[in-house]
């Protein structure tokens, strides 16, 4: 029986993109239990806008610690059973919940994404190939690249419950992280038609603030094998350290072509200690 359902939008200095966000969840066609709002430290009018125009969400303000910190608190503060996130520059579609309801009811299954539609600076553009989704046993379609839309994803609070929560040391794709270890672990219910309308090309994204996105994937390769051999098959695990090994690879080659010799001799070295490595451990080199 599909329970109620917890809305978390965490948000820094977002107050132009917030509304359309709120606005998206708010014309759902199967309403959520309860939406928070987790500020992240904002120095603009983020407050000002709950307050004044959506005093029916939850709101929470804590000093800047990043989008996993914002998320954490959230989830410990939400009453609902079903957690769904979205991030405060995206948009859902009206059935999105509905779609999500219905299908998980069907399967039986925890946790669900979406397809969905990509806008960039203001044009909507097609998915590379890589960016393909799935359901069902994807860690290692989950390995190359994040293959889940946070803005999609809707969660047992059971999984958090068993697994943790998103990694705060990793300053960018902590979401790539959690879907290893949750994919690892549970199928995902899938649904084809895109329920989410992503948004990119402004300048606050992460991606844009980080140089090296892959080195937070490659730390979070190694944490997952260092701390989870139990869990993974066999083919899980050898897909995941050749994944691994092929990153750490490409991205010493390429600070070393950039002049980052210090990265490069580190990534190296990392290169061959996980090369040297056998059974069901890795090396505690850190990343």
């Amino acid at each position: 029986m599909f329970g109620s359902v917890s809305v978390i939008i965490p948000t820094h200095n977002r107050a132009g993109y917030l509304p359309r966000a709120l606005n998206s969840v708010f014309k759902q066609t199967e309403p959520p239990g309860e939406v928070i709002v987790v500020d992240d430290g904002s120095t603009d009018d983020t407050e000002t806008l709950i307050k004044n125009n959506f005093r029916q969400v939850r709101y929470l303000k804590q000093t800047q610690q990043g989008v996993s910190a914002a998320r954490n608190a959230a989830i410990r503060a939400a009453s609902g059973q079903w957690i769904a996130f979205l991030d405060s520059d995206d948009e859902w579609l009206p059935g999105k919940l509905s779609a999500q309801k219905h299908a998980l009811n069907a399967s039986g299954q925890i946790i669900c994404h979406t397809e969905e539609i990509w806008i960039r600076d203001g044009q909507r553009v097609n998915p590379h190939k890589k960016h393909t989704k799935k359901g069902g046993w994807i860690f290692q379609h989950c390995l190359p690249l994040c293959a889940m839309s946070p803005s999609s994803i809707i969660i047992h609070q059971r999984v958090f419950e068993e697994l943790g929560h998103f990694d705060t040391d990793l300053p960018a794709c902590e979401d790539y992280d959690l879907w290893l270890r949750i994919t690892a672990r549970y199928p995902v219910t899938f649904i084809p038609k895109p329920q989410i309308i992503k948004y990119g090309g402004h300048g606050d994204q992460l991606s844009k603030q980080h140089w090296g996105m892959d080195r937070f994937r490659i730390r979070a390769l190694h944490n997952l094998l260092k701390t989870e051999g139990p869990v993974l098959s066999n083919t899980d695990r050898q897909a995941a350290v050749a994944m691994l090994k092929k990153k750490i690879h490409i991205f010493a080659a390429g600070a070393r072509k950039r002049g980052r010799l210090e990265d490069a001799a580190h990534y190296e070295s990392l290169y061959q200690s996980v090369s040297k490595t056998t059974g069901s451990h890795l090396c505690s080199t850190s990343t």
